[in-house]
This record gives structure tokens, sequence and C-alpha cells, in this order.
């Protein structure tokens, strides 16, 4: 399970950090994709086969827009000795990732957010929200 939250530098390159803890959980091969309200998903090789598998299972008329959002764009990364992934161009100007990114653990993926915009999404989320989204679970 990926918990947490990190704060690093992307270098000029583009090259970020991912926490030892995650990289334990992610392997020496994983994907980096367009992820939701601007983030970029982390996913291990497992995760990632399962939502390959789960999009195959859809009709194509339902899945193809998703297909074409997660696929197109995505990378298969590995960590150099640093820990550090090269994010491509467009999975960082998708994110708006320029040099502080927080890199966070959400249970089976990870995110990398431009850390202001991270910020904000944090601050937005009210009680009232959480509780809503809480009633799903059946908590």
């Amino acid at each position: 399970m990926l918990i947490g939250e990190y704060q690093h530098n992307m270098d000029q390159k583009g090259r970020v950090t991912i926490p030892a803890k995650f990289r334990e959980d992610l392997g020496d091969c994983f994907y980096v994709t367009k992820g939701l309200d601007g983030c970029l998903f982390v996913l291990s090789a497992a995760e990632w086969q399962r939502l390959q598998d789960r999009m195959k299972a859809m009709p194509i008329s339902k899945s193809v827009a998703l297909q074409r959002f997660f696929f197109s764009g995505a990378a298969e990364v590995e960590p150099d000795k640093q820990g550090r992934i090269l994010l491509p161009q467009q999975l960082r100007d998708y994110a708006g990732l320029d040099k502080d990114v927080t890199v966070a653990g959400v249970s089976s993926r990870a995110e990398i957010w431009d850390t202001a915009r991270w910020q904000k999404f944090t601050e937005s989320q009210t009680q009232e929200t959480i509780m809503e989204a809480m009633t799903l679970l059946e908590f």
C-alpha cells in the first residue's frame, strides 16, 4: 500500500525522485500516465495490467475515451540509482510540473502533483465533501 506525501524538486531534465518506500511497492519498472485533477498517476506493472484488463472487458464504445486518455501519453519508467524517474515533457506539461512537486501515496497508486496545485486541492477538501464520499464506503 502506498501512503504518505513527500515533497521533492524536479530537476531541469525533468527527473523526479520517487520515495524509497514507494519504489519497494512499485518495483523496478512501473508506469506514469495522466491522472485526474491535473496530476500524474504512478502505477506498478501489476496495477497497470489490472487497468488494461478492466478496459478490455468494457465495450469499446464505452472505453475508447479512457484508453486514449490513460494509454496515449503513458510512459514506462525505471528509477536510476538515486531513485529518480524521467518524466516525459508531455506529462510534465499536462500536470503543470515545473520545480516543486509532491508525490502522494493513495493506496494502490502514487500521484505526482505540482505542489501548489496539491495544496489547493487538499485545502478544497472540506469535512462535508469527505463525509459525502464516505457514504459510498458505508463507513
